[in-house]
């Protein structure tokens, strides 16, 4: 029997569109506006930084000659699909849990079309405390991390018992 999409986490992709709309735009902002390497202080501990990242979280495998492009893009859609069936599995009215799986999507689409389109992510928020800095990343990375953090904080919050019988409704 099929579920109708509003009972479904299906009904949260809303928010997906929200994260791939502000990673589109912030990063087209920051393609316009700076010159690649650029950076523009905007608070004693917060940069705008322009930088083209060819790997995944970190730089990993940044400088392996291109093939990595289409190993995380491969990973992005896999996410995706595995993440889109979760939601459809999943009540509505677990608003975390298809909050989370909503942010991860749109920050893996947001990071995937950047892959697909440039051929690298880009990325321009960078926070330092003096010469220190964090790696620089994006508004989809933010989704991604948020989205992940929302579903470690769901599973303390939700008791085992209560998640399966949830799960189990339609």
């Amino acid at each position: 029997m099929r579920k109708s999409f509003s009972a479904t986490g299906l009904r949260w992709l809303w928010l997906v569109l929200v994260v791939i709309g502000v990673d589109f735009a912030s990063k087209q902002w920051v393609m316009n506006n700076l010159a690649l390497h650029e950076t523009m202080p905007l608070m004693p501990f917060f940069n705008l930084f322009y930088a083209h990242n060819y790997g995944a979280a970190f730089s990993f495998l940044a400088d392996k000659g291109g093939w990595q492009r289409w190993f995380f893009a491969g990973i992005a859609v896999a996410i995706v699909v595995a993440l889109l069936v979760m939601m459809y599995r999943t009540a509505a009215s677990q608003k975390l849990n298809n909050i989370a799986y909503a942010l991860i999507i749109g920050g893996a689409l947001g990071n995937l079309f950047d892959r697909a389109w440039h051929g690298f992510v880009v990325d321009f928020i960078d926070f330092y405390i003096g010469g220190w800095h964090f790696a620089t990343f994006n508004i989809a990375d933010c989704g991604i991390c948020v989205g992940a953090a929302l579903i470690v904080l769901e599973g303390f919050l939700t008791p085992s018992g209560k998640q399966t019988k949830q799960k189990g409704k339609a």
